[in-house]
């Protein structure tokens, strides 16, 4: 998963593109890059931040970045923004999202003549693909329709020229954009949790498959919405920001209201309530106010040096920073019952060797876990998450019950039949805890406050679209 953002000012906007770009520095851990536009011209810096924080990487080079436009993006896996020079103009882009049949068409486009440059490991960068796609139009906005057709996945993006800052969202609403407006400013985000302290509000949050232009003056809509709006839920319960908001609704009270839904289900006794730093925190909280069991930290986050444990490609890397981003305190701890809200667990690996082990190891008597949404079973189909199906623990689980892989598992998604109920054991044994109970799909939705078919919950079901 990436975030971008952009900026369109009647001043300099490197200060206010260098920060909003920074508030999004929990979707990625690959690439951090800007690009800013000062006259004709369009100049960029793009830096590995994988062993250091955006900010430390860009400091520097924002003082040589003036202008009034700019965009930038924290990215998940390619290194953005690009910058082309084409029959449509000079432009810079970038992008959030995964493209499904992006062989299919990077074949395609070579067969006509086309050519790639950028390259990482051999692999073909899916912004150039984006890009290549537009400039197959007649003008940008009719290169995005077109490139937004050809696409199987989801891709939302920002390109800036010297029209301002088009942006972008997918054509299913899969990714958020928003608009925030300031004096003399005008910004686009994929989150509003980096409007505040750059003076910005709110002002309209981009419909599925709607494109704009910002400049210095506001924001004009090019192409109306679609009428498919399928947003991804996992957006409230991890991925988001807690101060963000999507559809107008506001990450945190979504969390406490999936802790709630959690406790009204649950019958177990406890001392405590406890969120898995940072995710799972309003999770419990909403737990806690609901079961009124105090609300505890028995497993403390070092912020400053350890990122997310999910967004990052490398397995090692992931168990790297979930062993040493949490740090126990042993007299919460000691001879506790512990209710241990999570956001989710998607390879369970992380939850049995280093959180659940730290508790007990610092002497737990129980720890009865409680994810705020149900089981994964299927990987992504619209941004670079969970990549494949071996790595989700219920379908090892499914794989562990039945003997091999199944392709039918209708039976293991209803939550009152015998094999999810076998599952979920499975999954309880495999990681340790005292007890395991998810929370069911409806609850969820609920939470969130949106009808269902405005959902993205491909990744729990397999089939929203």
């Amino acid at each position: 998963m990436s975030g971008i953002f952009g900026v369109v000012s009647k001043g300099d906007c490197s200060n206010a593109l260098f920060l909003g770009t920074d508030y999004h520095s929990h979707l990625g851990t690959q690439y951090g890059g800007l690009a800013v536009r000062s006259g004709g011209k369009i100049s960029k810096r793009i830096h590995n931040i994988s062993r250091s924080q955006f900010k430390s990487k860009f400091f520097d080079d924002i003082e040589e970045m003036k202008g009034n436009a700019g965009i930038g993006v924290i990215s998940g896996k390619y290194a953005q923004p690009l910058i082309f020079q084409s029959k449509l103009g000079l432009f810079a882009i970038c992008t959030n999202g995964l493209i499904e049949n992006e062989d299919k068409l990077i074949s395609e486009l070579i067969g006509e003549g086309a050519f790639f440059n950028e390259l990482a490991n051999g692999t073909t960068n899916a912004t150039e693909l984006v890009a290549k796609l537009i400039c197959q139009g007649d003008s940008i906005v009719d290169g995005i329709h077109h490139m937004s057709k050809k696409i199987e996945g989801s891709i939302s993006l920002l390109l800036l020229n010297k029209d301002g800052v088009y942006a972008a969202r997918d054509r299913h609403g899969h990714t958020p954009l928003v608009i925030g407006e300031g004096k003399d400013t005008w910004a686009i985000a994929s989150e509003s949790c980096s409007f505040p302290n750059l003076s910005l509000k709110t002002k309209k949050f981009l419909g599925p498959g709607e494109i704009v232009l910002l400049t210095e003056n506001g924001f004009k809509s090019l192409k109306g919405d679609g009428k498919l709006n399928r947003i991804c839920a996992f957006l409230w319960i991890y991925t988001g920001f807690p101060t963000s908001s999507y559809e107008g609704i506001n990450t945190e009270l979504v969390r406490e209201n999936c802790g709630r839904a959690l406790a009204r289900n649950d019958d177990v006794e406890a001392d405590l309530v406890a969120g898995v730093p940072d995710s799972g925190i309003a999770h419990a909280i909403g737990y806690a106010m609901e079961s009124e069991f105090p609300y505890r930290r028995p497993l403390v986050k070092y912020t400053p040096g350890y990122g997310r444990s999910y967004t990052p490609p490398s397995q090692e890397i992931r168990d790297q920073i979930a062993f040493m981003k949490l740090i126990p305190s042993v007299d919460v701890i000691k001879g506790n019952r512990i209710i241990l809200c999570e956001d989710s667990i998607v390879r369970g690996t992380q939850l049995k060797n280093f959180t659940l082990k730290k508790l007990f190891d610092s002497g737990a008597k129980e720890v009865h876990v409680r994810p705020a949404c149900p089981p994964l079973m299927f990987p992504c189909k619209f941004n670079i998450s969970t990549r494949t199906k071996e790595e989700l623990v219920a379908r090892r689980a499914i794989k562990a019950i039945e003997g091999r892989d199944i392709e039918d598992v209708s039976e293991y998604l209803n939550p009152n039949s015998e094999k999810y109920k076998k599952m979920v054991e499975w999954i309880e044994r495999d990681i340790g805890a005292t007890s395991l109970k998810y929370q069911r799909l409806d609850d969820m939705v609920k939470a969130i406050g949106l009808p269902k078919e405005k959902l993205c919950l491909y990744c729990w079901t397999g089939g929203c679209y």
